[in-house]
């Protein structure tokens, strides 16, 4: 467990999205694990509402069970229904996570990466919005950093080895 995460397990983190330099949107979470590197947390849908991508649907009862890292440009969300069964899981390119006090924070980069419960359906997702960001212009590095990020994931996605992350 890090210094500088919640106490334990159980406990509630603040999960703050943050994109072009403003909150997007944040939420409680309940911590379930910390190994100094990947924060493991729990949280209800958060969103207002439904939000209805065409291939996935987010909605009132679905549960994600977010992985977040310290070194890493992405954080993975896996999603279920109110049943408990699998939506798949919905991937954000993101600056690596920061963790101070209860607080988990991390930078939306705009790109994300969609892959279906049953692995059949892998999507790159917002990579107009990306291009639209200018990050390419105004930090190279990190739009390099996120660019791979997505290739990796998206590797991962297609090739196997995917649910590795999150053991």
């Amino acid at each position: 467990m890090s210094a500088t995460s919640a106490d334990t397990p159980g406990s509630s983190l603040e999960i703050v999205l943050v994109k072009a330099g403003r909150t997007k949107i944040s939420y409680p979470a309940e911590l379930l694990a910390d190994d100094g590197n990947r924060v493991v947390v729990r949280a209800p849908w958060a969103g207002d509402g439904v939000r209805d991508f065409g291939f996935v649907r987010f909605e009132k009862g679905d549960v994600f069970t977010e992985y977040y890292w310290r070194d890493r440009w992405y954080a993975v969300k896996e999603v279920t229904n109110a049943a408990g069964e699998r939506k798949g899981w919905y991937c954000d390119i993101t600056r690596p996570a920061t963790v101070s006090g209860d607080r988990l924070t991390v930078e939306d980069l705009d790109l994300d990466l969609w892959l279906s419960a049953d692995g059949t359906d892998v999507r790159r997702l917002d990579e107009d919005e990306f291009a639209e960001s200018g990050l390419a212009t105004t930090d190279p590095a990190a739009a390099a950093a996120a660019e791979k990020a997505l290739d990796d994931l998206e590797h991962l996605a297609r090739e196997g080895g995917f649910e590795t992350l999150l053991t």
